[in-house]
């Protein structure tokens, strides 16, 4: 393996834990199976001769160097790595300059790995194109961020896109235990208690490289790794915390009603327990985007913008910067103005549907746009509301079972307020009152 940066002194120095763990085969891999099938992209590049360009992009620690280094060391290509944090266009020019010297001497071909390759500009990214575009080198480039919105699209569209995906706690344990057993690992030299499995797993939040170095530093403070001495390693204590058990339960209902009795405070500090203990921060945001409709509704009708924008923020960014989009939701929707009368209104409604109260659709409300449509009647009398006087006009819109049913019972908080003067006024005008 070669890189640009490399140094005699770091050759020097043992490599770490995640390095020596390194999978050597695709068959080695842990996680990603959505990639690593018989027929799958990935599998058609190592087992093919001609040079390909993709991109990765998942959430840190998921495989992305990982996957590169494999697909070098089964096709016996050079592995030149470039780190787009502190390299420039010369670096990279040089970088394709000695691969196609090896591939014209030696017929030798190089996998360029571009690791955050989204941090490269716009001429950075233009020094690619003529290696991509001649197949000089196997490109592959990893990134976190949207590839759609981080790289330039002559570049993009020359290449196949891979999605990663954080791994499962079954995932990360199993990577902790083969690194606790393998001769390049620790070799059986250390135990590893269940209970400091667990909180391993639980710090790594899906990231692999993660767990690895949290172990390395427990490994290197006690033989027999117990909770305290991966709490002493990392800095971090174990928080009780069990997401299939009462804790998960307890928590994220604290949680909900601690944001729906406006006590952000307490709200926060439930967020913070939940991403200290690895809850999944999509389970999380979906909870809060529930809420935005449930709790907080028409009260303040930009609190569901800021959950969407939230959950949105954490599928494409991850953790730990996502904990602060998820700090920003939860804060709007605790202080946020409350009320429950959508989800009341939509309850009641499908309430009444489930005891039968259905009825006809109204003639001149149905669909009269296919032929024999008007030979049935449908679409008869219909007034177009835009025709009116403000948008207005008294018609029968409900099934006659429920047109005197009231379902929307809007709160006077809020931005609701205003809502509630205005739908009485219609509603009473639609009703004739």
């Amino acid at each position: 393996m070669e890189s640009l940066f490399d140094s005699a002194a770091e050759e020097a120095t043992p490599q770490p834990l995640a390095v020596r763990m390194r999978p050597r085969t695709l068959d080695e891999v842990i996680g990603q199976r959505h990639l690593l099938g018989p027929g799958t992209p990935l599998r058609r590049l190592v087992e093919s001769e001609a040079p390909m360009s993709l991109f990765l992009w998942g959430p840190p620690g998921t495989g992305k160097t990982t996957l590169a280094y494999v697909v070098s060391n089964v096709t016996k290509r050079r592995f030149v790595e470039v780190s787009a944090v502190s390299a420039g266009v010369k670096d990279v020019r040089a970088a394709i300059d000695n691969a196609r010297r090896e591939l014209g001497m030696t017929g030798r071909q190089t996998v360029l790995f571009v690791d955050e390759v989204h941090r490269f500009n716009k001429a950075q990214q233009d020094a690619l194109l003529p290696a991509v575009e001649n197949r000089w080198v196997t490109f592959i480039g990893a990134t976190t961020e949207n590839p759609f919105f981080s790289v330039i699209s002559p570049l993009l569209s020359r290449s196949l896109l891979l999605t990663l995906e954080s791994l499962s706690d079954d995932d990360v344990r199993a990577v902790l235990e083969r690194a606790v057993s393998d001769p390049r690992g620790l070799d059986g030299r250390a135990t590893l208690a269940p209970a400091a499995l667990d909180h391993l797993v639980r710090l790594a939040g899906g990231d692999a490289r993660r767990s690895l170095t949290y172990l390395e530093a427990a490994a290197l403070l006690a033989d027999d790794i117990t909770v305290e001495v991966v709490e002493k390693a990392v800095d971090k204590a174990a928080v009780r915390y069990d997401r299939q058990g009462d804790q998960h339960y307890d928590v994220i209902s604290a949680f909900i009603k601690s944001m729906r009795g406006s006590d952000a405070d307490a709200a926060l500090h439930y967020l913070a327990r939940m991403i200290e203990a690895g809850e999944d921060p999509r389970f999380i945001a979906r909870r809060i985007v529930i809420f935005a409709s449930e709790d907080v509704g028409l009260a303040d009708p930009t609190c569901l913008q800021t959950a969407v924008a939230a959950a949105q923020a954490v599928q494409l960014i991850g953790l730990p910067e996502g904990q602060i989009n998820l700090a920003h939701a939860v804060i709007h929707c605790a202080t946020a103005p409350k009320s429950n009368a959508v989800v009341k209104a939509i309850g009641a409604a499908v309430d009444d549907v489930r005891r039968g109260l259905i009825g006809q659709v109204p003639g001149h409300l149905r669909d009269a746009h296919y032929p024999g449509a008007a030979k049935l009647g449908h679409g008869d009398g219909y007034k177009y509301p835009h025709d009116f006087d403000h948008g207005l006009v008294r018609q029968d819109y409900a099934p006659e079972q429920v047109r005197a049913r009231r379902y929307y019972e809007p709160t006077r908080h809020g931005a609701e307020a205003p809502i509630a003067d205005r739908w009485a006024r219609i509603r009473d005008f639609l009703r004739g009152a």
